[in-house]
């Protein structure tokens, strides 16, 4: 029957709106209304060489079972119980699924004696009690609605040819489907050389070279490092040589006369100093002269005036433009006594 064809697991719902129900005690069956529930749920088993006949099995891998007890004294009514017989082919757990035509939902299920499974109401112990017989009244207690919980797959019929399948609106894939592996991991990373092809055989032709296995790009930003030999020798060169290479300082100088003025037409004298201080300055002035009470001094850029160097040179090995006043001129003695400071741009007052 086509309700049953396609269902794997069904509910069958009765007359008075409750579900067919194996008991736990695993022998008998019931009705209730609780739905959701395991044991109201029934697998469908087809009866092989039987069209149309089925076998329901329950929760607890029992079937569902047309006894030949009686369900009470003096009735028609028989049990329906929960069975495991010792072989399928017992006709006491087939069913055979009658659609009324009533009703197109609800099925009569007939044993093959002729009788049918009946939800039984009214009072104990009738009510929620199920039984099989051939009722003379409430035809409509025999009513089973299927409530189909899951379905089997569909399946697909196998076509023999691309124009049958054409001919019934399927597409077929010529190429058969190759399943994904993923990679291997390797301990280490494998070398350009690993990635060659193997050499071709006799009398194959080799691969053009387009078509050999090349390493992966590097990814955006890379560096390449330098070899092992370039590295070397930068290193070796750039230790051996000397860290910078030390300049002298030029130094241009004048001799103020007694007032500490310089001619005009006076020419400047100059060399080179490889000193670092002002008294080492002060010493090869001495000797460059001959003159032992000079002053070094040198122009304020704001006003013109001399001002004495008392602290030290200025860095970086800057040329040097100096007047040298004796100490007994009367420019000295008129003048105030600055300091200049390299460091720091303003002078400060004696």
């Amino acid at each position: 029957m086509d309700l049953f064809e396609r269902a794997r697991t069904v509910r069958l719902r009765g007359h008075h709106d409750k579900y067919l129900y194996a008991e736990e005690d695993e022998t008998h069956v019931s009705q209730d209304r609780h739905a959701s529930s395991p044991n109201a749920r029934w697998v469908v088993e087809q009866v092989p060489n039987s069209p149309g006949v089925i076998r329901l099995r329950g929760r607890y891998n029992r079937y569902l079972a047309a006894s030949n007890e009686p369900f009470l004294l003096g009735v028609t009514g028989r049990k329906v119980l929960q069975s495991l017989p010792h072989r399928l082919n017992d006709s006491s757990i087939e069913w055979l699924p009658l659609r009324d035509g009533a009703h197109p939902h609800a099925v009569r299920l007939a044993t093959r004696y002729g009788n049918f499974l009946r939800a039984n109401g009214g009072l104990p112990p009738w009510r929620n009690s199920v039984t099989h017989d051939v009722p003379h009244r409430h035809a409509g207690w025999i009513l089973w609605d299927v409530e189909v919980v899951q379905a089997l797959p569909m399946q697909v019929p196998d076509l023999p040819n691309s124009s049958h399948a054409a001919a019934v609106g399927c597409v077929v894939d010529p190429a058969p489907q190759q399943h994904y592996r993923p990679p291997s991991r390797s301990p280490s990373p494998v070398p350009t050389a690993a990635l060659r092809p193997v050499s071709p055989r006799r009398n194959r032709p080799e691969s053009p070279p387009s078509l050999r296995a090349q390493p992966p790009p590097p990814p955006p930003g890379y560096i390449a490092p330098p070899e092992p030999g370039l590295l070397r020798m930068e290193s070796t060169e750039s230790f051996s040589a000397p860290l910078h290479k030390v300049d002298g300082r030029a130094i241009h100088y004048h001799i103020g006369d007694d007032n500490g003025d310089i001619a005009e037409d006076e020419e400047g004298h100059s060399f080179t100093f490889n000193g670092t201080s002002l008294e080492e300055l002060l010493e090869r002035l001495q000797e460059e002269t001959g003159l032992n009470d000079v002053i070094i001094c040198s122009r304020s850029p704001i006003n013109g005036k001399l001002l004495p160097l008392r602290l030290q040179l200025p860095p970086n090995n800057a040329p040097m433009h100096i007047v040298l006043v004796r100490e007994s001129s009367k420019g000295n003695e008129n003048q105030r006594v600055y300091v200049l400071c390299p460091l720091y741009p303003g002078l400060l007052t004696l």
